[in-house]
């Protein structure tokens, strides 16, 4: 087992471990795991459902190979009102052992992924965004009838309409060097030595890559959070959840998955607690007046302003206003004065000088909050 920080334990034990299996693969039928589970308990589900693929036959590649697709038991349905009803049952399900504020991810080919949508849009799901995981390195269309299949769709949905969900807008953007996370995800699949692999074999045809599950446990979950996934396989969603410092339970029907799932995530490294803090959306963190930094001496009285082009200089005053052709006011006030504007964020449009350099007052706010924490 990895060390854990006594603060992080202290998370965990808050949360309902009494009830919840928690690090545990429940080995049973998703559906039937999920009703023994208490209501309003889980912060997120992550579901890798069957694809009900439907397929024809055996396909082969041009030289002849057989292509190890997906032909287990566990993926067929004899008619659609088969997998509708399935997927009917385990939505809602899912959606009773949500939290009010709680969210589901669930992934899937063309082959399913339109059929569920409807099914949860059905359930009283709220979507929030569907997702395009473009595989960049997909495999080819052997029989060369079709377009390459190189992309699958994840449906990120909240559990209502109202649901005050998490959503770790910063971490994403500092996560996409500081670009805003768009909705179509460029991620290989899982391949090489991060492929599960049982007697030289692949243990799971549609193992998922631990970037793409570390991308979404990181936006909308923190440590400490629950994280289910009732679709468990060799054990992704654990292994990434654990490594993140978040509780996860997993179900998964399949004896010979959940051997290789518990060996997995037992060899997982945790993160240091340290490592695991990602910068806080600006909703949550704590409110810091300028005259904060003018107060700590991060900015003296009397130190000039400029913007990034050096068009106007403004004085920082003994109160925290600033001085700026013979008016006076706060950082926003005269940010908006000198360009004739209705608005300004001072924030970021003013900055200081160091060594040479201009430094945004922004920046030096990031700076103030974290000798505050």
């Amino acid at each position: 087992m990895g060390r854990l920080s006594a603060a992080l334990r202290l998370r965990r034990e808050a949360a309902p471990s009494h009830e919840l299996p928690l690090g545990q693969i429940l080995q049973d039928d998703c559906i039937a795991a999920m009703a023994r589970l208490p209501g309003g308990s889980i912060d997120m589900i992550f579901a890798d459902p069957p694809y009900n693929l439907q397929l024809g036959g055996d396909l082969f590649r041009p030289e002849g190979g057989r292509v190890d697709a997906v032909d287990d038991d566990w993926d067929k349905f004899d008619t659609f009102e088969a997998y509708d009803s399935f997927t009917q049952a385990w939505l809602k399900e899912a959606r009773r052992l949500l939290k009010p504020n709680g969210t589901l991810w669930v992934i899937g080919s063309y082959h399913n992924i339109f059929r569920v949508g409807a099914a949860l849009q059905d359930a009283g799901y709220w979507i929030l965004n569907d997702i395009i995981w473009r595989k960049s390195n997909p495999m080819p269309n052997f029989r060369g009838t079709r377009f390459t299949n190189a992309h699958e769709t994840l449906i990120w949905a909240s559990r209502s309409e109202d649901s005050r969900y998490t959503f770790n807008y910063r971490a994403m953007k500092a996560l996409n060097d500081e670009l805003q996370m768009r909705s179509d995800w460029v991620l290989p699949i899982c391949a090489g030595g991060e492929r599960v692999k049982t007697d030289g074999v692949k243990a799971h045809p549609t193992q998922k890559p631990e970037a793409l599950l570390y991308r979404v446990l990181l936006a909308c979950t923190n440590p400490g959070d629950v994280v289910l996934d009732p679709f468990f396989g060799t054990g992704t969603t654990g292994a990434v959840a654990r490594r993140l410092g978040r509780n996860w339970i997993g179900i998964e029907r399949e004896a010979r998955y959940v051997k290789v799932a518990r060996e997995r995530i037992e060899s997982t490294l945790e993160l240091d607690e340290s490592a695991m803090k990602v910068m806080a959306s600006r909703g949550t963190q704590p409110k810091v007046p300028f005259g904060a930094l003018v107060e700590s001496g991060m900015v003296e009285p009397g130190t000039t302003l400029t913007d990034a082009k050096r068009r106007w200089c403004a004085h920082v005053l003994a109160d925290a206003s600033v001085e700026l052709g013979g008016q006076q006011g706060s950082i926003h006030k005269m940010g908006a004065a000198a360009q004739g504007v209705a608005a300004c964020n001072g924030w970021t449009f003013w900055h200081v000088e160091d060594g040479g350099a201009l430094v945004l007052l922004d920046t030096l706010r990031q700076s103030y909050l974290a000798k505050a924490q």
